[in-house]
């Protein structure tokens, strides 16, 4: 074979990477709110190899407390050590891998769509049906949020590109479990 010439990859190879893979992780952590805690946690993932799909923070019911929610990729095992480590870390309160199945998860995504006289309508039905909210308009552009499942989300845009996406910010999934019936 030649210099340069890259091997064909088969079907077969490229499932078998993604069952090492593992499933997608959605990590709730209870932290202390205090300078710093975030920059920590995160350095522990980054240290271990581990890129973070998406990280949110916010305050709980208890202003002393935030949450942090993670999601990423990876094997059960590697996870099971940084869970590991993170409850060593003194500002970690409570850590929870949570079940996709048990699991109510959202997002929410703002996009900035050119929209012209031409296909606005054509945009606006578009944010209908995905019940999304316009929030800004101008004569050039729509400005929309959309809020749910990051399968929703990525939807709306692969829907929303071709018509001229100028800008999108997207928060990352927050969770929480599902009750069970008899609560």
């Amino acid at each position: 074979m030649e210099a340069g010439t890259p091997d064909l990859i088969k079907l077969e190879d490229l499932e078998a990477t993604r069952a090492l893979t593992g499933r997608k992780h959605i990590l709730s952590l209870l932290v202390e709110n205090k300078p710093g805690v975030l920059a920590r946690i995160a350095g522990l993932f980054s240290r271990r190899g581990f890129n973070i799909d998406t990280l949110a923070v916010g305050p709980t019911e208890d202003p002393d407390v935030s949450r942090i929610t993670l999601t990423l990729d990876g094997a059960v095992h590697p996870i099971d050590q940084v869970t590991k480590q993170l409850h060593k870390l003194v500002n970690v309160i409570k850590i929870r891998d949570m079940e996709p199945d048990g699991t109510i998860a959202r997002e929410m995504a703002l996009f900035r769509v050119t929209a012209a006289v031409e296909n606005r309508a054509e945009v606006m039905q578009f944010a209908e049906i995905f019940r999304a909210t316009i929030v800004d308009v101008s004569r050039k552009t729509l400005t929309i949020e959309v809020t749910g499942s990051q399968e929703k989300i990525d939807a709306f845009e692969r829907m929303i590109r071709p018509h001229g996406l100028v800008e999108m910010a997207r928060t990352g999934e927050v969770a929480i479990t599902r009750s069970r019936p008899e609560q």
